[in-house]
């Protein structure tokens, strides 16, 4: 992951020597991946069945990515940087901004962003022993961004909760992603909302 906001990136897709990367084939080839694992599942989204699906040749993807489970998460990346953009400076305040992307993220979380979501971590666990791969292509940047929003709120006076922004924006969509996971109750963008409002304590 290269960018907060989209894009893949990352040790195993690093750009190589030799001909450089399509942008259309590399779109084509994410878009099936996504498509493949949103429609047939996970298990069914093998490298073969991308190659076929997007008419690229197995030999290309495997240049660009040296694992499927890389594949996989850069396809979900791509997509959630299209559904799930982050808030700009320019649309609000902090808190406005932390509301408005956690509702979305709640309501997204209801379709199949939320199935591909937990199917691409669950992958990552049973191939390498953890999530690691998906924390640092996926998640890093993304969470580092939403964190500097959160402190940048508690500085101007805006966000009246104390404690390390890190740790608010855990309680936040640890709070949101636990609720999917273990299907304790609904999750709505209403719901999200209120808890950004009671976990930020936002002025005003």
């Amino acid at each position: 992951m290269v960018t907060a906001n989209g894009g893949g990136g990352g040790a195993d897709s690093a750009p190589r020597r030799g001909r450089p990367r399509s942008i259309e084939t590399s779109n084509a080839i994410l878009e099936s991946a996504y498509a493949l694992m949103a429609s047939t599942g996970l298990a069914a989204t093998t490298i073969d069945a991308v190659a076929r699906h997007s008419s690229v040749s197995k030999m290309t993807i495997y240049k660009w990515w040296q694992s499927r489970e890389a594949l996989l998460i850069d396809a979900f990346l791509q997509h959630a940087a299209q559904m799930l953009p982050l808030p700009p400076v320019s649309s609000g305040t902090p808190a406005t901004r932390a509301r408005r992307h956690a509702a979305a993220y709640a309501e997204a979380l209801q379709g199949e962003f939320g199935k591909v979501q937990l199917a691409v971590i669950s992958e990552c666990i049973s191939k390498t022993g953890s999530a690691e791969l998906f924390y640092a292509r996926y998640l890093k940047l993304r969470r580092d961004a939403l964190v500097e929003m959160i402190a940048a709120g508690q500085k101007d006076g805006s966000i009246l909760a104390e404690g390390p922004a890190e740790d608010l924006y855990d309680a936040i969509y640890g709070s949101l992603f636990y609720r999917y996971v273990f299907g304790i109750a609904p999750i709505t963008p209403g719901y999200a909302r209120n808890l950004v409002d009671m976990v930020l304590r936002p002025r005003g």
